[in-house]
Formats: C-alpha cells, structure tokens, sequence
C-alpha cells in the first residue's frame, strides 16, 4: 500500500527517445545559401573578366586621345573653326568614358577585394584614367587656342615645330600604353628617357616663337598663346611618363617616390645627439 503523499521512486532510467531530435546537424555543416557556391575557378575567372573589360577602356581612351591631338593641331594651323569646335564637343565621350570607368574600378575593389598584382592592377588604372582624360583636356586647350589666334600666319620653322610636338606626344602615349597591355616594365621605364625629345622640342618651339614675334610675323597676343599651346603638347609627354610610372609600379610594385620616401625615414632615424662634440 503506498503512503498517500508520498514520493515514489522510479527504478529505472528516463526513457530515451529512439531518435535524436536535432539528428546529429550539430555534427556537420550548415548551408545557407539557397544554391551551390561558384567555384574558386569561376569567382577568379570573372575577376580577370573583369580586369580585361578595365583594360579595354583604358586603351579606348588612349585612342581617342591620340586621335584628338593631330586633330587640334590640324585645326590650329588651318585655323579651322569648325574642326576646332567638333573636338571641343567631342570630348564629352572621353569625359564620359573616363567617369564609367573610374565607377566600374570602384565596384570591383568593393566587391572582389582584390590583393597584391590584381590590386596594383586596378590602382593603376585608376591613374591612367586620369591622366588620359588629363591628355585630353590639354587636347581641347590646343583646339580652343584656334579660336583664340584665329588667322595668324606660321611661318615654316613655327609650322614644322607644332607638327613635331604633336607626332612625338601622341608617340609617346601609343608607347606607354602599348607598355601597359604587354605589362613591360622596361618600356615603361624608358618613357622618361624618350620624353627628353619632346622637351627639347618645346624649347626650340618658344625660341621660334619669340623669333616671329621679334620679325613683326605674329602679334604678342598669338605669341603668348602658342607658348602655351607649345606647354600643352609638353605636358601630354608628361603624362605619358607618368603613366609609365604606373605601370612599372603595377610590374614591380615601386615607385620613385618610394626612394624619396625611404630617404625620409631614414633622416627621421638618424637623429644626431646634440651633446656630441664635433
């Protein structure tokens, strides 16, 4: 007879279930993803996709670039107005080139995170992309110079030193970019080098300009903007050299400021104590 009130004490152990609730998912692994994973392969496949389409818009640029300059000049000695205003506008695609490629750069350091030669790739073309539509803009200044000093008269050394400047800047953008598709670091070094040209030829081009505004040829207005124009052609070669900067930094991973950087540290380290005796 059982004690009302009492505790009864259960012989056995709790019954266990046949079947573990959570089937062992603590064991193995949890997906969440409604679908299979792309492959490394395809993740990295669609990166260099991507990279060649950059790529190819950064030597779209450059065409246009080297396709406006002789234009400018064309239109300068010609004083042709209309061609002058056609590259004006035209530059609005260059423009428009230059900002969807700048947002597409962005979108693939966002979304791929790229590191080491593929993040140098992409900082690169970063800067190319400035420095073409930089180009471009002194193509449009040499265009608008037209306008300026519309009717003045070149003489054939004045004549000769334009057509020079303008077949050596658009050289020396064909040749840097030529060393940034075949990724040649030497070509890209040399660049600075085979600037000297052009920096030669701006010199004599000033020098030939004082010499028509002295014979009474050209006014002082049309003197003062030829020099310009003269600096414009110059600093297409810059850019050019810069952009062979890059790409040996995309090669390499230096850059020359990296020597001036080092010579920095290296004087914030060496400290001289000023106890010591001289």
């Amino acid at each position: 007879m059982r004690v009302a009130g009492g505790i009864r004490p259960h012989r056995n152990h709790l019954l266990e279930s046949l079947r573990r609730a959570d089937r062992e998912l603590r064991h193995r692994a949890v997906r969440l993803s409604s679908g299979p994973e792309p492959e490394v392969g395809e993740l990295r496949k669609s990166f260099h996709d991507e990279l060649d389409e950059i790529q190819a818009g950064i030597v779209r640029m450059a065409a246009l670039v080297t396709e406006a300059v002789p234009r400018a000049t064309e239109s300068l000695l010609e004083s042709n107005l209309e061609l002058a205003q056609q590259l004006i506008t035209s530059d609005d695609e260059l423009d428009y080139l230059s900002v969807h490629l700048e947002e597409r750069c962005h979108q693939v350091l966002a979304l791929q995170s790229p590191m080491a030669g593929d993040l140098r790739a992409l900082s690169t073309a970063l800067r190319l992309n400035a420095e073409l539509e930089r180009s471009g803009d002194l193509a449009v200044n040499i265009a608008k110079g037209t306008r300026r000093i519309y009717g003045t008269r070149y003489d054939a050394t004045l004549r000769g030193l334009l057509v020079r400047m303008s077949e050596e800047a658009c050289r020396l953008v064909r040749l840097a970019i030529d060393s940034y598709v075949d990724r040649n670091a030497g070509l890209a070094a040399a660049l600075d080098d085979i600037d000297d040209q052009l920096d030669g030829l701006n010199q004599d081009c000033v020098q030939a300009v004082f010499q028509a505004h002295n014979d009474g040829t050209i006014d002082l207005q049309a003197a003062v903007q030829l020099c310009l124009i003269s600096r414009y052609y110059e600093r297409i070669g810059d850019h050019a050299v810069n952009i062979g900067e890059r790409v040996v930094y995309m090669v390499t991973g230096w850059l020359p400021e990296h020597t001036g950087s080092a010579r920095l540290k290296d004087r914030q380290h060496y400290q001289p104590d000023d106890t010591e005796e001289e």
